[in-house]
Formats: C-alpha cells, structure tokens, sequence
C-alpha cells in the first residue's frame, strides 16, 4: 500500500483543556512523512462536561447502566474534535478529500485491568460514524474493545508506532521511548523483532490533582513546587511497595489508580514533590523489568515539559533523559501522530497490540472503522 495522510487525534486522561492533532504520511509500518499538529482547545463548557463524565463515570464503576451524561459528552467531544480535525487540515491547504483515515482515540472515562479470572473493561468515549458523517472521511475508532475482550490489557496502544520512530532514528534496546501523560507509559524494542510496552505507574495526574485540591491552578508549571519542596523520604519508601510497581508485564492502570491521596497532609511544594518523586522512581522500577535496562529515555508527552521531572527521571531513575525532540520527534504530537499511525493499520487489517504489550492472547487487529 502507498502510504496515505492520516489525522490523528488524542484527549488523555489528564484533561489538560487540549485535544491533539497531527497529521502524517504513512502505510501503517513506516513514517513516510509527518505534517503538522496543533493542540486545540476545548471549550470552557466541555472541560467541565468532561470533569463531571469521569467523576460520574468512577461512580458508575461498569456496574448498572451507564450514566446519561455519556451521551451528552460523546456528542459534544465528537463535534469538537471533528471541527478540530478540519480546522487542522485546512490550515495546511489540504481538504478530507486529502485524507485517507483520521484516528479518532475518543476520550478513556473508566479502565479496569484484567484480573485472574476477570477480564478487565474500558470504555471511551466517541462517536465515530457521527465524526464520519460530519468530516466525509473514513474514521478508526473504538481501538481498545476488541483487545480486552480477547483477554488482553487494552493499553498501551503506543507501542507499534513508538517501534516505528524507533527504527526511522536507528535506535533499539538501549533507548527506550517514556510518554509522560496522566500515566506513564513505556516502549522497548530490541531492533529486531520484540516489542515491550507497559504503563510504568502514574504520570503527571496526581501532581495535577493535588495542585488543583490546593488551589494553586491546573498543574505544577514548570515544576516550580516540586523544586521548592523537600520529598517525603519515608512516605515514598512506603508507596514504592506498591505491588503494581514490581508486577510483570503487561499490565496497565486507570488513571485513578494511583491519585493525589498519596500526599495527604503535606504542604503544596513538599506533595508536588512527593508526588514527582514517586512518578520518576516507578519509571525506575519499570526500566528493572525490561528483557534490557536502556540507557536512554525519550520522552515525550505533557511530563517532558517538566524540568523537575526530568532531573528527578535521570537522578532516580539512574537514566539518561532526553527529550523526544532530540531524535527529530515532536513530543507533544506522539501521541496523536500514533492514532494516526493505528488508523491506518486498522483501514489496512493490521495488528494494533500484540501480546508482549497488551497480553492479547495473539497479536489483534482491532479499531472500529467508519465511513
């Protein structure tokens, strides 16, 4: 297959206000070309639809029929990031006639791992025979279902594209790829044929919430709290015995598995960093697990820009660190340059996860298309 423009797009866990987009030239195994990407911000209404869907989606808990307000902010996200998508494409001199397939994630209200003898449930949010009939245009969507229905994690989906970057650099087992979202995530690939990706613990959510819970605005910015603050030694001595943290892959998390409780009782700059330092030594406990502890983390995702992140990943995760933007990537587009990239392996019939990154029981095709 000649490789075809695809849109990409991505809404995390984190709710930062954005839905990403990217554009890329691809057949689904290489990168022929990457375009542009923005980050398009949602409307005020939207954020806080959203907020008020997971909050109601962690009550509802995949028990009883789903709350209604499912409905309301499928709708509302799917016009949104339908506009977004031709807004992004249009800027470019381009029409959907152009695209071959957009990536439409959707937005992850509720994640469960399977457990022995349970297999696990997700659900996200995202109407994409709605976003088909609104753009014109083929749309992949729904990549998670078919992989936990098969028994496998249903996350991280990352892996097939990280791999891909990771052949167009020339890099394998000694530098692995981190995206740093509401949860981490990892890659490994030997640059041969093994691929290994798991959620290596929480990112950058709780910092984001106990900020929040202090009134101190949305995040962390620039990791100035965290700079400020002294970590809480014993405390995090006593979180790092958590036993997802030394559990083999694959495995993966919601991203209220792990929330800004774990700073309870301690002043803004001492939880942010806490909290920091707890994120960056599961990424070390992580890179132990891999068949070959990397060198070098390529970070991309929201965490990157976090310079007190990144000098804790490399003192306590005993890594070096560098930005995705250092192998000629842009970290911030990663993520959805990679629905991009899945969409068009589903429009081709390609695997999307395989059993060392998902623990599908054999590598799964997956996706929904539309249009």
């Amino acid at each position: 297959m000649e490789p075809i423009w695809a849109v990409g797009l991505m809404t995390g866990t984190v709710l930062d206000g954005n839905i990403d987009v990217a554009l890329i030239k691809t057949d689904g195994e290489r990168i022929a070309d990457t375009g542009t990407y923005t980050l398009a911000p949602y409307p005020q209404s939207i954020r806080a639809l959203l907020e008020e869907t997971l909050r109601q989606a962690r009550a509802w808990n995949f028990e009883g029929p789903e709350p209604a307000i499912f409905r309301e902010a499928e709708e509302a996200l799917t016009r949104a990031q339908s506009a977004a998508v031709r807004d992004l494409v249009e800027s470019q001199g381009m029409s959907m006639a152009d695209i071959g397939v957009v990536g439409f994630h959707g937005q992850t209200v509720l994640h469960r791992a399977p457990q022995p003898g349970r297999i696990g449930r997700t659900r996200q949010l995202g109407d994409g025979e709605l976003m088909a009939s609104l753009l014109g245009t083929k749309v992949a969507y729904d990549f998670r279902s078919a992989d936990v229905a098969a028994g496998g994690q249903g996350a991280p989906l990352a892996a097939a594209y990280h791999a891909a970057l990771l052949k167009e650099a020339d890099a394998s087992g000694d530098t692995a790829v981190l995206n740093l979202g509401g949860v981490g995530n990892i890659t490994w690939w030997d640059g041969k044929d093994a691929i290994v990706a798991f959620d290596t613990g929480p990112a950058n959510a709780p910092v984001n919430d106990f900020i929040k819970s202090k009134g101190l605005g949305e995040m962390d910015r620039d990791g100035r709290l965290a700079a400020a603050g002294k970590v809480d030694e014993e405390r995090l001595a006593r979180l790092l015995q958590h036993p997802y943290l030394t559990k083999p892959y694959p495995k993966s998390l919601d991203r209220f598995d792990f929330t800004a409780a774990m700073a309870e009782g301690l002043n803004a700059e001492d939880g942010a960093a806490t909290l920091t330092a707890f994120t960056v030594s599961a990424v070390g406990k992580a890179l132990d697990l891999l068949p070959r502890r990397p060198k070098r983390l390529a970070v991309s995702g929201g965490g990157r820009h976090n310079p007190t992140m990144m000098a804790m990943l490399e003192s306590r995760a005993g890594v070096e660190v560098v930005q995705a933007e250092t192998l000629g990537w842009k970290g911030d587009a990663v993520e959805a340059e990679c629905f991009a990239f899945l969409a068009v392996r589903v429009l081709r019939g390609l695997p999307i996860s395989f059993p060392s990154t998902t623990g599908a029981p054999k590598p799964m095709r997956g996706g929904k298309l539309a249009g």
